[in-house]
């Protein structure tokens, strides 16, 4: 806990800056509300006496469970320390008058702090954070847990026990400061009228209410985890010097226990008008060190007189030398209208001189009110940088190994120490007190340990890992595996202790862990992993088993189809085979043991035929593939049924084809008189598709043209028609089935 060194001095630590910093509570947990009160509450200008706690002796040697000294250091918590009052596990103080007439409702139990004290000055100020779990869900609901500090003494009137009045109340206003009247500003599972019946302006008031804090809150679990809370408030009011008055501190739960509410209080903040001297440092005592660490002197006035400016001149003693052991401070301290503290840092110099612990103090004399003479004092004390020294382990291993325990133990600076590891090559190799190296052949691996003091102070050792084996792996060998599991591997160990045992491991399918043997066979191919272990280490070493490149079956036909009989020539392009079975799809079948091609005959007279040429490529007895290759033989002829040799059974026409001469004869006479014989005039023919008749008169003139495409349809004939009887003149055009072109004339005799 803290305490305080002289009597006008509160030594507390502000102003540290950390990465993890969080809530804390004294080591021992709680502390006796006399504790709380004389040891960290009360500060500059009071003299308290007469603690009580619920209506009874402070001074018992047991703790109250309620009751905690807390540090905030580092945070955002604007109370860096000072003393928790919280509800949780607090007795009953049901009949509490003053509880009760502030809530409005039965309180049920809670902590009442009680002391009498004597002011030099004549104001009395203090601050404090009201915290309940009850926000906000349950805003202007019954649940309004209350708190009050309730003075009493010379001067003042109020309406509670012994004329006492509450100090905490709304800023500028008599409101009491409660849930229901400094909150969110919104009215959560409850009706907002109750908050407006507690206090008209209760939405206004949440510029006084946050729960920026809650996670602070969270961080320990001997406290409420508090939902909310508000700013930071001032409790003030003017007294009359040295007389003596009496103070309760109260908090209670009303209406029920399920909800928690709890009061900080600052440390050193109960007190009276003067100007007081503290110190801030970084290790929270009065020891700085030079070329590490500074100090903050603090002069603080009570906030309720803060509306004018105040000049405030002090002396520097000890035996350390401004200017020389530490910087310049300034002659005069001055605070400005609404300032209630100015802080001036004192530096160290880091002069490398042997000097011990030099001591800095700063002294405020001022006139009270009361015309009393009041010193203020703040001391701090100069360190010099110090010698770290380093402890190390310098291990002995039999065997390679990447876990190898290395240890480091710092001393002579400020404790704790942090560690860095590097390799000899400045690679980082970890930090903290032990790390774990390895070493992986015969010899020597040195680490750097380099270790740091809160105050930078560093210094830097050598850890060596010495290895001194001689089991080895001397030989691995293998042999590679086929497409089935024909692989081999093998391995020789030397420098053996004892009778050594074997262990391999791989993707073997006849083993996950072929033990006491140094050979492995019909493997497949893969990385095999071998162990050799003796009485004193164990090796391990790798082989890979090669896959031996598989069969591959590939070869070409030319040409893939023509007419039967069909010549082809097969070129075999496989790789990695060791015979070669052919299927010509035939019925014809051929084995060799080497790449050369060949040719081959396919005969069908009959019809179309489709073969399927195979090659089957194997290497060694296991491993084959397989190629195939599709043709076609065609019988080609004569596809023309006119032809003379016609072929029926050629799909595809040759050229071959040999056709008859077309021939027409025409007869002389046209007799049209019905007898049916030579009534008209038309041609006689063979192997015609083709034919054109032209009739022409004596003198030329065309009487009759006629043309036929198709001659099984019609054929060109004339009948005379009105022509008189006579010799008429003809002629005509034939083509023949082979597109022969066959033409004639000749003369026609009509007679009717």
């Amino acid at each position: 806990m803290m305490k305080k060194f002289l009597p006008l001095i509160v030594f507390f630590l502000v102003g540290l800056t950390t990465v993890n910093a969080q809530f804390t509570i004294n080591p021992n947990g709680a502390v006796t509300p006399q504790q709380a009160v004389q040891d960290i509450l009360v500060g500059f200008g009071i003299q308290a006496f007469n603690v009580t706690y619920n209506g009874s002796s402070a001074n018992a040697q047991n703790v109250s469970p309620s009751v905690f000294e807390f540090n905030y250091a580092g945070t955002n918590f604007p109370l860096q320390a000072g003393v928790l009052m919280q509800t949780q596990n607090a007795p009953s103080v049901l009949n509490d008058a003053d509880l009760l007439a502030l809530s409005g409702q039965n309180v049920t139990n809670g902590v009442i702090i009680e002391f009498d004290f004597i002011p030099t000055g004549d104001t009395l100020s203090f601050r404090y954070h009201f915290a309940s779990s009850e926000y906000t869900s349950y805003t202007c609901s019954n649940f309004n847990d209350v708190f009050g500090f309730f003075i009493s003494g010379p001067g003042i009137n109020g309406p509670f026990t012994n004329n006492a009045v509450n100090l905490a109340v709304v800023p500028g206003t008599n409101v009491p400061v409660a849930i229901n009247t400094v909150n969110s500003g919104s009215a959560g599972f409850n009706s907002p009228a109750t908050c407006a019946a507690a206090d008209p302006n209760w939405q206004a008031n949440s510029i006084y209410f946050t729960t920026s804090y809650n996670p602070l809150f969270s961080a320990n679990t001997q406290i409420v985890d508090f939902n909310g809370a508000t700013i930071t408030l001032s409790a003030n009011t003017d007294l009359v010097c040295n007389q003596v008055y009496h103070i309760k501190l109260a908090i209670a739960n009303a209406l029920d226990q399920a909800l928690d509410s709890g009061v900080f209080l600052e440390a050193g903040s109960f007190a009276s008008d003067a100007v007081a001297v503290t110190v801030a440092t970084v290790s929270g005592d009065t020891t700085i060190v030079e070329g590490c660490t500074d100090a903050n002197f603090i002069f603080t006035r009570p906030s309720n007189d803060v509306a004018d400016t105040l000049l405030i001149n002090y002396t520097i003693t000890g035996n350390a030398i401004e200017g020389t052991d530490f910087n310049f401070l300034p002659d005069t301290i001055i605070f400005l209208p609404g300032q209630d503290s100015v802080i001036i840092n004192l530096t160290p110099t880091q002069d490398g001189v042997t000097e011990g612990f030099e001591s800095v103090i700063i002294t405020v004399e001022l006139i009270n009110p009361c015309n009393d003479t009041i010193f203020s004092q703040g001391i701090i004390f100069i360190g010099e940088g110090p010698i770290i020294n380093i402890s190390e382990n310098d291990p002995i291993v039999q065997c390679a190994t990447d876990s190898i325990p290395l240890f480091a133990s710092a001393s002579g600076g400020y404790a704790p120490y942090d560690y860095e590891w590097t390799d000899i090559g400045g690679v980082s190799a970890g930090t903290g007190d032990t790390i774990f190296g390895s070493i992986s052949q015969n010899g020597t691996i040195s680490y750097l340990v380099t270790a740091t003091d809160q105050c930078n102070f560093s210094n830097i050792d050598t850890v060596t890992i010495t290895m001194n084996q001689t089991l080895a792996i001397d030989t691995m060998g293998t042999v590679a595996s086929s497409c089935q599991p024909t692989g081999v591997v093998w391995g020789l160990a030397t420098g053996t202790t004892g009778i050594p045992a074997f262990n391999w491991t791989g993707p073997g399918a006849n083993s996950t862990n072929f033990i006491d043997a140094s050979v492995w066979e019909d493997i497949p191919s893969g990385w095999y992993y071998f162990t050799v272990t003796d009485n004193v280490c164990s090796v391990n070493d790798s082989v890979f088993v090669d896959l031996l490149d598989p069969p591959v079956a590939s070869f070409n036909v030319s040409p893939l189809s023509g007419c039967s009989p069909l010549e082809v020539t097969i070129t075999n392009s496989s790789q990695n085979g060791t015979s070669y079975l052919w299927n010509l799809g035939d019925g014809t079948t051929n084995t060799t043991t080497d790449l050369s091609g060949f040719t081959h005959v396919f005969t069908d007279s009959l019809m179309n035929q489709a073969y399927t040429i195979q090659l089957i490529v194997q290497q060694g007895q296991f491993c084959s593939d397989t190629a195939v290759v599709g043709i076609v033989s065609t019988v080609c002829g004569c596809t023309n049924l006119e032809a003379d040799n016609y072929n029926p059974y050629a799909t595809v026409d040759d050229g071959s084809c040999i056709f008859p001469d077309p021939i027409i004869e025409a007869p002389n006479v046209l007799t049209p008189d019905g007898d049916q014989v030579n009534d008209v005039f038309e041609l006689d023919w063979l192997n015609l598709k083709s034919l054109r008749l032209v009739i022409l008169n004596r003198w030329g003139n065309v009487i009759y043209d006629e043309t036929s495409q198709d001659l099984t349809l019609s054929i060109p004939s004339w009948d005379g028609g009105d022509a008189e009887d006579g010799v008429y003149f003809y002629r005509y055009e034939g083509t023949g089935i082979a597109d022969q072109l066959l033409e004639g004339h000749g003369f026609v005799h009509l007679i009717r």
